[in-house]
């Protein structure tokens, strides 16, 4: 039979009952350890608020080179093509992106230091829109982390102050058309695992995504493009001992009509000063790793990628 990620609607634990809520819950948790990641419909994001995004993010990646440069601030604004790398990958990934994430003075405990975010003059419905968006996704993974809590022997929302105010970052993502000069083996990303806890992606403009399969196979996700796409990253892989596992997945070149493709991905990071020690439920899994802070695996992941010094 052939393997496909399961579907879920996140209308079961919104409005289910106890029973619809439970179930959601254990197909979730089954849906993250069989392949780590799911794809969710229901889930309350607006698909005039995707497709306004979707539209603001060509505008802005439409812009001159020169252009684009002049907002180039670090970790949030622009990074330019070939900048970022895959850990352990000798070629540039083919991709430039735009990063956002809370405003600088959102954090109430004043402890995150979050940077300004940046927004290009030329397309001001794309701070309207990408601003919006970020909420309504920061939201809806606080839900599907809610879910997923009486799994691995949880309060349901003690993840809830750990993530609310957390460095999570929406990346706006342009794959451009891969150009006749590219280098052997370079691809639009490289075979990878997300830093994070959660990914939740709107489903891309474009196809490409693969997970790589239990059996080591690449599996291509097929998602509609009202849905969410959610995978699990290296911060709840160590916080769970590998019970819930991070999922190698890559961006291929296209095989079809080589044309942009663009992808809009939240990943849900916790507060820097969050402890990922081994929770009490996954202690027996695999021999129980040191303790470290988020932080500190976001430091080193980053190092790793080149998207810091």
């Amino acid at each position: 039979m052939t393997r496909a990620v399961p579907e879920l609607s996140l209308a079961e634990f919104n409005e289910g009952s106890a029973s619809a809520r439970a179930a959601f819950s254990a197909e979730l948790m089954r849906g993250l350890q069989d392949y780590g990641f799911v794809v969710l419909r229901d889930h309350g994001v607006p698909a005039s608020l995707l497709e306004a995004a979707y539209a603001s993010s060509e505008a802005v990646f439409a812009l001159p080179a020169a252009t684009k440069r002049t907002y180039a601030a670090g970790m949030r604004g622009y990074t330019p093509f070939g900048v970022e790398h895959a850990k352990d990958s000798g070629q540039p990934d083919l991709k430039e992106f735009w990063q956002v994430g809370h405003d600088s003075g959102a954090d109430p405990t004043g402890t995150e230091g979050f940077e300004d975010n940046v927004w290009p003059s030329e397309v001001p419905e794309f701070q309207t829109t990408i601003s919006a968006l970020f909420d309504r996704l920061n939201n809806t993974g606080m839900v599907v982390l809610q879910a997923l809590a009486p799994e691995l022997g949880l309060t349901t929302h003690w993840f809830d102050d750990k993530v609310r105010w957390g460095t999570s970052l929406l990346r706006i993502l342009h794959y451009p058309p891969v150009s006749s000069d590219t280098p052997d083996g370079a691809v639009r990303s490289a075979a990878h695992e997300d830093i994070n806890f959660l990914t939740l992606m709107p489903a891309a403009r474009g196809a490409g995504l693969e997970l790589l399969d239990r059996d080591g196979s690449w599996l291509p996700i097929q998602a509609d493009s009202s849905t969410l796409i959610v995978d699990s990253g290296d911060m709840m892989a160590r916080l769970t001992n590998g019970v819930i596992p991070a999922t190698t997945h890559r961006v291929v070149n296209p095989s079809g009509p080589n044309v942009s493709r663009y992808s809009i991905p939240f990943f849900m990071h916790p507060t820097l000063a969050t402890s990922l020690d081994v929770l009490p439920s996954c202690r027996s899994h695999a021999p129980v790793p040191s303790p470290i802070t988020a932080g500190e695996l976001l430091d080193e992941r980053l190092r790793a990628i080149g998207l810091r010094k």
